[in-house]
């Protein structure tokens, strides 16, 4: 079964519970929490897609839980600023956290990392996943597809570059697994931030690029860059008619980067339940699905135990391919 839809099965078991589980959460001990506003960590700057999931559900989640959730972003450091700090703060359900795959691929990227984000975290819920998409340079190249790209590198082995945020990014990695899976020799370039690797892309610097919908989609409309395939297990709502990059070339391909939220570890399993429920509800409502589609998210919702086993799974994958592709920070 694929990431993305053993992720769907159990977003969906969740959300279609979800009705049932506010009333048994709050019927719990903890009864006096939320006493106070609730601090939500967003651990990159403001205006981003993390940035726009934390203040759509935090303002639903707050109406529901009768406190305010208070966004306060900590970026830096590919989000270990923020969550150290998290880490290190008190357990009581006052502190929480937006975190992506970072939580999973920065324990093998950061050997000196200050926190365990396995043992360091109490998981609430995998909120979303936000597919990348493949784009190359309408003006610059004639290849049309997937398949176009993969006969041009094998024509050129180590001349070919793909563009990316930075080391270690869900878009840096989304090129290593697809030059790993198809056999190819790619020269990666990073960048500090997708925007100014955009620009190159646009100006055509660089050859190809795995970037996010978000991010891409304006580029797309405007002809300027053409989306070859998207990395997740099935097409995105937002391009549906970009074929995934498995079925356009390289099967069993996907690269799903997600959303969550997590807590200190040792945060009581009541308040944790009382979250993740108001979370869950939050993610069900028509106006939420709409603006996540803005951003290219696909709403999931899971327990806490949904997501303690796919954090797991995540750090084993993709610890192996960082080890593999020996890939280090600057």
């Amino acid at each position: 079964m694929t990431f993305s839809r053993r992720i769907a099965l159990m977003g969906a078991c969740t959300l279609a519970a979800a009705g049932l589980l506010p009333a048994a959460a709050m019927a719990q001990p903890d009864a006096q929490w939320p006493a106070k506003p609730i601090k939500w960590v967003v651990p990159f700057p403001p205006g981003g897609a993390m940035d726009v999931i934390a203040r759509t559900l935090g303002e639903k989640a707050g109406r529901t839980l009768g406190q305010p959730f208070v966004i306060e972003n900590r970026p830096g450091a590919g989000g270990n600023i923020g969550a150290d700090a998290v880490a290190k703060s008190p357990a009581d359900g006052y502190t929480i956290m937006i975190t992506s795959i970072g939580m999973a691929t920065n324990k093998a990227l950061y050997p000196r990392l200050s926190y365990d984000p396995v043992k360091d975290f109490a998981p609430i819920s995998l909120l979303a996943i936000v597919p990348n998409v493949l784009v190359v340079n309408t003006a610059k190249t004639t290849d049309k597809s997937v398949a176009d790209v993969i006969a041009h590198a094998k024509r050129d082995p180590g001349k070919l570059t793909y563009a990316s945020a930075g080391n270690g990014t869900s878009i840096h990695l989304a090129g290593e697994v697809f030059a790993s899976m198809a056999g190819l020799n790619l020269l990666h370039v990073p960048y500090k931030g997708s925007g100014p690797a955009v620009t190159d892309m646009l100006g055509g610097q660089v050859d190809l690029m795995f970037d996010s919908i978000t991010s891409a989609r304006p580029h797309i409309q405007a002809g300027k860059l053409r989306a070859l395939g998207v990395t997740s297990a099935k097409r995105s709502a937002t391009l549906p008619d970009v074929p995934t990059i498995a079925e356009a070339g390289v099967p069993g391909y996907e690269v799903s980067p997600w959303f969550a939220v997590f807590a200190p570890a040792g945060t009581p399993a009541a308040i944790v339940n009382k979250i993740n429920a108001a979370l869950i509800d939050a993610m069900k409502q028509p106006d939420t699905v709409a603006k996540f589609e803005t951003i290219g998210a696909e709403p999931i919702g899971t327990t806490p135990q949904q997501l303690a086993t796919h954090l797991d799974k995540e750090v084993a994958r993709w610890g192996a391919l960082i080890k593999e592709r020996n890939i280090r920070m600057d």
